[in-house]
């Protein structure tokens, strides 16, 4: 099951024994709110997909009058196979699965999948029977059905975290493992409820006390040891099982849940025990009954860094273009505001520690960096971090830009030069860099961004240890679908001026 960032790693337990009778006393369960939300995505799906079809065909055709005119018949009989090609499409490539859907990137790439399919298919069969199909019709119902596609997943998206967060729609977990593995995990579900998980109960192993476990102020009730598990799903009523000690639980004991559960249609994941792996990086490899987690290489090198290179010069050229009124506007602000020059150009260390000049709107008095050190005793920041939330050495206008991250804009100009990508890890000092040890290290095999998930996770406000773990995991489990969703996550953190200071 993949899971968005931040949260507890988890993969489903295959059964392997669809062929054993089901027990007759035990009814099965079901989310009724997944299954209600799944329904109604799906339905959404098909009146999109139904206006972006006809729509594309009254644009490019126009009034029905004129379209007997305008468009073979050849088209009109494409139009409605076209529809329900692409409804059955974003069903094959299960764009609606119950476990992806409404978190994490890979509902999005799989709606795009399902999109670029259907009509790749379509530019085939056109081709292969010579069926002269209106190029513009095709070119207006792509692009409007896949946008509309994704906002309206986005959208259900957010009512759903919205209810979540009011802790409803909520799938109820019993957990099965130990207190040093259960806890976390419990401690983590509890503080996210936007996850989607509420812990209703706790198994623990053999000879262990039964008393309820105390975790962010909630009683979690225990069920009893781990071969009560079965029982202990119908006494709290929930729909999926998670397992945090596999080990302690022992194969054969995992097999034999995993038939019981079967029965009563309750989920079952094991937290594999690492942390910070995007989903499309893990994949369960059966060796000889024996199923292994196999956690594919990071994707920051070979094709996938052309990639990247690729998209962050043509997005900030872009950017750039669309941006210009609002660049020199703050330049001509900076400028009236205080004495000095328009932009501040601090050295910062790149890819392969590399260094590199990275451009500002100056938001600070001129010669600020030589009050540093008297400041240093009201330093917020931790680990290597500087940070100040009341700095003194902020222009009017500087605090101003730096609300709104629109001091950060000279650095797409870093972006088109090749120093810096549009999202990546926080552009380092030099004496930041000179502390690194162990794994913070990794930080420096990609280009630094001008945003990234410490950007969206709490900008200023963001502990040392926290932005390194963001900055590590984006390394590891970079796509250009989870640069996409940042930089839009980017832009509603910037509007609503989360955490800036």
């Amino acid at each position: 099951m993949s899971r968005r960032q931040g949260s507890v790693s988890a993969v489903v337990w295959p059964g392997d024994a669809r062929d054993l009778p089901r027990s007759p006393q035990v009814k099965p369960r079901t989310d009724s709110w997944a299954s209600r939300y799944v329904t109604r995505v799906r339905w959404t799906d098909a009146l999109i997909v139904t206006a972006a079809v006809l729509l594309a065909q009254h644009i490019r055709f126009g009034v029905p009058e004129d379209i007997s005119r305008a468009a073979s018949m050849t088209t009109f009989i494409v139009t409605p196979c076209l529809i329900v090609a692409w409804v059955l499409t974003l069903r094959a490539t299960q764009s609606s699965d119950r476990r992806i859907v409404g978190d994490g990137p890979n509902e999005y790439s799989r709606v795009l999948n399902a999109c670029f399919i259907v009509f790749g298919l379509l530019a085939i069969v056109d081709l292969a029977f010579r069926l002269n199909l209106a190029r513009g019709f095709i070119a207006i119902a792509l692009p409007l059905g896949t946008l509309g596609l994704l906002l309206s997943r986005w959208a259900w998206r957010k009512a759903l975290h919205h209810s979540r967060l009011r802790r409803r729609n909520l799938s109820q977990v019993l957990v099965v493992g130990g207190p040093s593995s259960a806890v976390p995990l419990i401690e983590h579900l509890d503080k996210n409820p936007g996850l989607g998980f509420e812990v209703v109960g706790l198994c623990v192993p053999p000879g262990s006390e039964h008393r309820p476990v105390v975790v962010n102020g909630h009683d979690i009730p225990v069920y009893g040891s781990f071969g009560e598990a079965r029982d202990a799903v119908a006494l709290c009523g929930a729909t999926t099982v998670a397992v945090t000690s596999a080990e302690a639980l022992g194969h054969s004991a995992m097999r034999e849940l995993s038939w019981d559960l079967e029965g009563m249609n309750v989920d079952m994941l094991v937290s594999p025990g690492v942390t910070d792996v995007a989903g499309p990086r893990m994949m369960v490899r059966p060796v000889a009954g024996l199923p292994l987690l196999h956690i594919d290489k990071p994707r920051y090198d070979g094709a996938n860094r052309f990639l990247k290179a690729a998209f962050d010069r043509l997005g900030a050229v872009v950017l750039l273009l669309m941006l210009a009124p609002v660049l020199v506007a703050c330049a001509i602000a900076v400028k009236i505001n205080s004495s000095g020059p328009i932009f501040y150009r601090a050295e910062r260390i790149g890819v392969g520690n590399v260094p590199f000049d990275m451009w500002k709107f100056r938001t600070m008095v001129d010669g600020a960096d030589k009050q540093k050190a008297a400041l240093a005793q009201k330093n917020e920041g931790a680990g290597v971090l500087f940070k100040l939330r009341d700095d003194p050495r902020v222009t009017t206008v500087g605090k101003k830009l730096r609300r709104y991250s629109l001091d950060e804009l000279p650095q797409l100009f870093n972006v088109v030069g090749g120093s810096m990508s549009l999202v990546g890890p926080r552009p380092p000092l030099r004496d930041e860099v000179e502390q690194y040890s162990g794994l913070v290290t990794r930080r420096m095999l990609v280009r630094p961004g001008i945003t990234g998930l410490w950007q969206v996770s709490g900008r200023s406000d963001l502990s040392w240890e926290e932005s390194v773990r963001l900055d590590l995991s984006y390394v590891e489990n970079w796509s250009i679908m989870q640069d996409a969703m940042i930089l839009w996550r980017t832009v509603r953190a910037v509007v609503r001026s989360d955490g800036a200071y």
